[in-house]
């Protein structure tokens, strides 16, 4: 659950520090004081959007930081991102006046995309605003699929594959006599290189050998010259160096000094003696070789040829044929049309077998998550209203599967379902939305669940069945509500105000725990407005008197 959320420099907030506990906690306070602004800073801890615009006017930057207890399913997913596992899980994230955004785990870097992918562990959100969404398809779908435990990603991919190899067989339906004259095209121009056969290095050996054989004359004629000088001419430099060695051992014994020299003259000899025997090597092994030079010219005249006519250094000649070779294998699979038929049919059959899969558990699911919405609906005060799934096959498979989904309501008893924006209200969307995010509140590992104004358009004894719903999901989770409603906040095991007041001509938001007296006196406010009474104190105490005594009973029951 969510621990700790500390703020600073955030929208109208300069410094706050926020600990929570288990349970359920409210928030409220007047229209305008900054209620949402928590919710905002915990979605930007998460990695949501954010820019300039969060960081508090004349501040350098915003720093948000949310600490979580660490649940066990994201362990693998911080040690393999390297992230330190510890107990509590710390999200830290900071956002400039240019809108540069900084992100940390556990101390550590972090990109945003890894706070989002914390996330789906840690906190689900449900937004004042969220009927809206009860009337678009895809997010029907992905509701029942959730309730469903359906994962439609491999529907998804198997789709794409179905459709890649659809249109790889029509593209080569229609273009068979544009494929044909490629292949052909191809296919000559491959064989003209073939019968060359260039090797992947063979133009730079060709280039050194050519180079070699063209100068052969004038290497053996140097090398002649120089071994004459080293060794076989009357005065060469061996024996030059054995003269200076000899001459030297007859006074070395004179001077120690001279010992070193006659060993440099000792190694001087040793390496002209070398230098003679490979000469002499060299010479006994290099000759002219006229007809290999003629070989030479003409293979490299083949090779210019050819690289002039496709305008390609000589160099990328093998290249360009195992190119062209690639290419024409691709040109005849594509060309292929009883093999890619049969690649559309495998793709096509592996589609339906997942479709139909997912099928079948979309419509066991269905009647089930439309038996729990009815229920909770009749807590709401949409008493004989019937909330049901509607699934509409589609003329053709989608990627999403064979049919789509549709939420459909009845207000009131012996009425037909009709689309859910056709025939409810906007109070009636906002009862139906808190049903469906009851009814689905469990489906999610996360330990931390936030209304933000969900209860808005309900009242009276509705209300307090909200403020008692919510109750009964913080007994399993940890639930913040944001709400306008003083029967919700009645039922609330933690209760927090949020203030607005100006500073120095600035508009400042704090947030205060609310116990005893001045819990009392903000649930009276919501009651009556500013202007308190004895009567409103008095209504105030005794509902959070009636929702302390309901909150008793209903925990003496759940013991065994």
């Amino acid at each position: 659950m969510l621990r700790r959320l500390a703020l600073r420099d955030f929208v109208i907030v300069t410094s706050l520090e926020v600990e929570l506990g288990a349970g359920f906690s409210v928030l409220t306070g007047e229209t305008g004081a900054g209620k949402s602004i928590l919710i905002d800073a915990v979605q930007l801890a998460l990695g949501s959007r954010g820019d300039a615009g969060v960081v508090r006017e004349g501040a350098a930057r915003c720093e948000i930081s949310a600490e979580f207890d660490t649940p066990p399913s994201l362990a693998p997913w911080l040690e393999d991102a390297g992230f330190d596992p510890a107990e509590t899980l710390l999200l830290r994230r900071t956002i400039d006046a240019q809108g540069k955004s900084r992100a940390w785990v556990n101390g550590s870097a972090a990109t945003v995309a890894q706070l989002r992918e914390a996330a789906d562990h840690l906190v689900d959100i449900h937004g004042q605003h969220a009927w809206q969404s009860l009337t678009r398809g895809a997010s029907v779908r992905d509701l029942l699929d959730a309730y469903a435990g359906v994962d439609a990603a491999p529907m998804t991919q198997a789709w794409s594959r179905w459709k890649a190899a659809a249109d790889a067989l029509q593209t080569a339906q229609t273009r068979q006599a544009e494929l044909e004259r490629e292949r052909e095209r191809l296919a000559w121009q491959i064989g003209e290189i073939d019968k060359l056969a260039p090797g992947t290095d063979e133009w730079d050996e060709l280039n050194a050998e050519h180079h070699k054989l063209a100068n052969a004359q004038s290497l053996i004629d140097a090398s002649r010259t120089a071994l004459d000088a080293l060794s076989e001419a009357d005065d060469n430099a061996e024996a030059l160096a054995g003269r200076a060695i000899d001459a030297l051992q007859h006074v070395a014994a004179f001077d120690p000094a001279l010992a070193a020299v006659i060993e440099v003259l000792n190694g001087a000899q040793a390496q002209l003696q070398d230098a003679s025997h490979t000469l002499s090597s060299y010479l006994h092994h290099t000759e002219p070789e006229p007809d290999r030079l003629q070989q030479l010219d003409e293979r490299m005249s083949a090779w210019l040829s050819l690289a002039r006519r496709y305008r390609r250094p000589p160099a990328e000649l093998a290249a360009l044929l195992a190119q062209w070779k690639g290419e024409l294998k691709q040109i005849e699979a594509a060309a292929d049309l009883d093999a890619l038929q049969a690649e559309l049919a495998q793709a096509k059959s592996a589609f339906d077998a997942t479709a139909q899969r997912v099928s079948k558990a979309r419509g066991q699911a269905a009647p089930k998550l439309a038996a729990a919405v009815t229920q909770a609906m009749q807590q709401l005060g949409m008493a004989g209203g019937r909330f049901d799934v509607a699934l509409l096959a589609q003329e053709a498979p989608q990627s999403f599967g064979l049919e789509s989904a549709e939420f459909l309501v009845a207000g009131h008893a012996g009425s037909t379902p009709r689309p859910l924006a056709k025939v409810a209200s906007g109070g009636e969307l906002s009862r139906i939305a808190l049903a469906i995010a009851v009814t689905t509140s469990q489906l999610g590992e996360a330990g931390t669940l936030i209304f933000d104004e969900i209860d808005a358009g309900v009242g009276g004894a509705v209300a307090e069945t909200v403020g008692r719903l919510m109750k009964q999901l913080g007994r399993d989770r940890q639930v913040m509500a944001v709400t306008h409603l003083p029967q919700v906040a009645a039922c609330a095991d933690h209760h927090f105000v949020v203030a607005k007041a100006s500073h120095n001509g600035s508009a400042r938001s704090d947030v205060q725990l609310a116990s005893g007296e001045a819990r009392v006196g903000e649930i009276a406010r919501m009651l009556a407005g500013e202007r308190l009474s004895g009567t409103s104190l008095a209504h105030a105490q005794e509902m959070l008197a009636v929702a302390a005594e309901l909150s008793a009973s209903t925990r003496g029951r759940a013991r065994p």
